[in-house]
């Protein structure tokens, strides 16, 4: 034992022996037990193993948390005496104490805690505070190792000869406690004196009665679980999370994507016609030449952009097994809806297929040349004589692609963006063939321009060809074009007339096979599908519509199969009417804001001012017992209204008298004035003819 750690209290044991605390504890003890003396407690509140925080020994002293673990000995085991630190051969390396009848039944605790004195407890007789005057004992984290290790080398329950001698040198007195005694004088862990228990200072394999057996550490049990793995898990495995419910059914789709509008089909029923047709007129471009202007007419859902999409799929893969250039760009009017962005989207397109060309080309001219350094004549086959005409012509290869520029949506002059177009259309020798979906949405916004430049770029062109396709539903979008433009671009018209209801049946009995699972479909629901569109306009893409929305509601109440019943929730749910439904779900006093502006339409006024309808508006709030609001949010009311779409509210000057807004219904009357009175607070006021303030309009 470091004897720096340790010093002499003055005290003699009638073994020989000398007791060691901490100064801290000691002086705390010397103020707080002056009179502590004997054994305070019954054998049957002494445990084998103390918290190192709180228990204090016969002098009072008490060991600080983290300490090296402290015993009682037994007086039925050994000489009485016990050890000055953990006997650490007690516990094996899987963390397990030794068996209780080792003799030494102590239990660790604060093995991972600072540096503190070990508290021996001694058998002698009963010990006073005098005792605890002048000890003063600094032991330090090298002592208590000291001691730590020397308890391995010895049995439990054997005196240290080190420590005897150290205790005879101090000579302790006899006024000792007996052993196992000490436990009885612990301090209340309440006591502020005391220091805080920690979690590391709880034994919980004595706390919970785990015996000697078990793993003081994890308290492993006869099913091998830990005390770490025996916690409780707040998260249920088995709670359904919001999807799960939803997913739980079995789907009806097997591919739902068949049902959409942008789907184009292997196979287009009833429109062979059509599609033939245009075979026809395209297949001059398989020769390489020109082939002539088609412009499509048609009403929605007729199949025309599904039948155009698919001839021009055949037309390109039947050029790549010829060996033909030939290509097909698509542009869809209704958001390309002007020249420099229709001329822009084309131009990128082809910069970035012919920068894709030259990187090719690059990459057999460098492997050329590679060859060509070796021997000369991996030159003979081609059309260069030396190894200097290869590296000319990647060097123009390589100009050509940095002069490529993509042209920005915006900030470009049209006829630079125009000439941009044409030197990348014209870089390679192909066909090219424009399809313009809804080529009436083109003129409209843009007038006529593009389609002129485009009919007359192929007296410039060298290299290529250029046709255009246009599709629209508009049968007199033409009347409208310039009559140059509309003697080259119509050249050939093909008109696709509606479906009719067997037809529709085909249709989607085609599509219903591959996107539904087998079994999926009751036999009443493609022919009420097909009615339901029918009856109307013959559009295939609503009996699309209406088939998938059955579809999913099915799903949705996890249904096996779709019935007739989903087809008619499918077409309430598509037929219902968004200004009817928000007209039902506005606040009464938007309401009434509304019936008095129909009032005021209904009685042949006009342009009805914000004063008119607040006049009406305090006139039906008497007559149902409203609250009439201030002008102010009235005025706010109607705004809302016009931020609906269900009113028009323009704010006009009257000069000196200064402005107002002047409101008009944006709704039909009839039906905006039923869904009102079925309110049942405005149902009262349906008789109800409120005054009509006179004007006298200019």
């Amino acid at each position: 034992m470091d004897e720096n750690t340790q010093t002499d209290d003055g005290n003699d044991r009638p073994d020989g022996t000398r007791s060691r605390a901490s100064p801290e504890s000691d002086s705390r003890d010397a103020d707080d037990h002056p009179d502590t003396e004997g054994d305070t407690g019954s054998p049957d509140d002494r445990s084998d193993s103390r918290d190192p925080g709180t228990a204090s020994d016969a002098t009072g002293s008490a060991s600080t948390p983290g300490d090296a673990p402290s015993s009682d000995a037994d007086p039925s085991v050994g000489d009485g005496k016990s050890d000055s630190a953990v006997d650490l051969q007690a516990y094996t390396d899987d963390g397990q104490t030794a068996p209780s009848g080792s003799g030494d039944g102590r239990t660790p605790s604060g093995a991972a805690g600072s540096p503190a004195s070990p508290t021996d407890d001694a058998e002698g007789p009963a010990a006073d505070d005098e005792t605890d005057k002048g000890s003063e004992t600094t032991d330090g984290p090298e002592s208590a190792t000291d001691d730590s290790g020397s308890a391995r080398d010895r049995e439990p329950g054997a005196p240290d000869d080190a420590e005897s001698a150290a205790r005879d040198d101090r000579g302790d007195g006899p006024d000792r406690h007996p052993a196992g005694d000490s436990s009885s004088t612990a301090r209340d862990p309440e006591t502020p004196d005391s220091d805080p228990v920690t979690a590391d200072d709880i034994d919980i394999g004595e706390t919970i009665g785990v015996d000697a057996q078990t793993d003081a550490a994890g308290a492993t049990g006869a099913d091998g679980l830990g005390l770490d793995e025996v916690v409780l898990d707040d998260d249920d495995d088995d709670s359904q999370g919001l999807f799960d419910d939803l997913l739980s059914g079995e789907p009806i789709f097997e591919n739902k994507e068949v049902l959409r509008p942008s789907y184009t089909p292997h196979e287009l029923p009833h429109r062979n016609e059509q599609i033939n047709q245009m075979a026809t007129i395209l297949v001059s471009a398989l020769r390489g030449d020109t082939p002539s202007n088609i412009l499509i007419y048609g009403k929605t859902g007729t199949g025309k952009t599904a039948s155009a999409k698919f001839v021009s799929q055949e037309l390109e893969s039947t050029s790549k097994k010829y060996e033909v250039p030939c290509e097909v760009e698509y542009i869809n009017c209704e958001v390309t809806d002007t020249q420099y962005r229709v001329l822009a989207q084309l131009a990128n397109k082809f910069i970035e297929k012919n920068r894709t060309v030259i990187g090719s080309k690059l990459e057999e001219l460098e492997d050329l040349r590679s060859r060509a350094a070796d021997t000369i004549t991996a030159l003979s086959d081609t059309r260069f004589d030396t190894v200097e005409a290869v590296d000319d012509r990647i060097d123009e290869l390589e100009a050509d692609r940095e002069d490529m520029d993509p042209v920005p949506m915006t900030g470009w002059p049209t006829d630079r963006v125009y000439s941009t177009f044409f030197d990348a259309v014209d870089y390679e020798e192909r066909v090219v063939v424009i399809m313009l979906d809804e080529i009436d949405k083109l003129v409209e916004k843009s007038g006529d321009d593009t389609l002129y430049n485009l009919s007359r770029m192929n007296s410039e062109l060298v290299n290529s060809r250029i046709s255009i396709m246009g599709i629209s539903n508009d049968l007199k979008f033409t009347d409208f074009l310039d009559p140059r433009v509309k003697s080259s671009l119509g050249e050939e018209e093909i008109v696709f007339p509606p479906y009719d209801a067997n037809q529709l049946r085909d249709i989607l009995q085609h599509r219903a096979n591959v996107a539904f699972k087998s079994d999926a479909l009751t036999d009443d629901v493609i022919p009420l599908c097909a009615a339901f569109a029918a009856q109307e306009h013959g559009d295939a893409r609503r009996a699309l519509d209406l088939l998938r929305t059955a579809g999913e509601l099915a799903e949705r109440s996890q249904a096996d199969t779709v019935e007739e019943t989903h087809v008619r929730k499918a077409q309430d749910k598509i037929e219902l009417d968004r200004v009817v439904e928000v007209v039902r779900t506005l606040p009464t006093q938007s309401k009434i804001v509304l019936f008095a502006t129909i009032l005021l339409e209904k009685n042949g006024v006009h342009n009805v001012n914000t004063g008119e309808v607040f006049n009406i508006y305090k006139r039906l709030c008497e007559e149902i017992d409203a609250d009439v609001l201030t002008q102010r949010r009235v005025t706010d009311l109607i705004s809302e209204l016009d931020m609906l779409g269900i009113v028009n509210a323009v704010v006009v000057s009257k000069g000196r008298y200064g402005r107002t807004k002047e409101i008009s219904l944006s709704v039909p009357i009839e039906e905006t004035e039923a869904v009102l009175l079925s309110d049942s607070r405005l149902g009262d006021v349906e008789n109800a003819q409120p005054f009509v303030q006179a004007r006298f309009d200019n």
